[in-house]
């Protein structure tokens, strides 16, 4: 509401705590539909930009990160070591590090597990080899060969926590 005794009104005026193109897009928003412009389609998406740059800033200490030197990794098997990244209910995201020679015994997977291989090649069986930067998935129910790693690799898995009633 304007009354005669208020200041005339300079959209480009803006309070210290708002921008000038927060202050515009809430001034053009109060305009009628049929009266937007390219340019008023241009302001909208630099505000919404730099407001979901500042809900992403401050949501990041809310994220997971692990530091690659950390030293969280713990023995697995003989040769294998392990590092969790994350865990959610039966779901783990972790890394397994194969010392040259390493044997994962033949298993089955409970749930659809995401294997790739960041250093390295990793065999399973005797007849498949996926070489670094390959994906490898194993559908749950189905049993899934040993895995080895003839020079040493480290493999990124996500899927069922791993337990030892899922070996064969």
């Amino acid at each position: 509401m304007n009354h005669s005794a208020d200041p005339p009104r300079n959209p480009d005026a803006a309070p210290a705590t708002l921008d000038a193109d927060i202050v515009r897009a809430l001034d053009h928003a109060q305009r009628p539909a049929d009266a937007a412009s390219d340019a008023d389609a241009a302001l909208a998406a630099r505000v919404r930009s730099r407001l979901m740059g500042r809900i992403a800033a401050e949501a990041t200490p809310g994220h997971v990160t692990i530091a690659a030197d950390q030293p969280s990794w713990r023995t697995f098997l003989p040769g294998i070591d392990c590092k969790v990244l994350h865990t959610s209910g039966d779901t783990m995201s972790y890394l397994l590090r194969f010392a040259p020679g390493a044997v994962l015994p033949a298993h089955h997977h409970p749930v659809d597990e995401e294997c790739v291989v960041l250093q390295g090649e990793l065999r399973i069986g005797a007849n498949l080899t996926v070489a670094q930067g390959g994906f490898h998935m194993a559908r749950a129910g189905l049993p899934h060969d040993a895995i080895t790693s003839d020079a040493g690799c480290v493999i990124y898995l996500r899927g069922a926590r791993p337990r030892v009633e899922h070996q064969l």
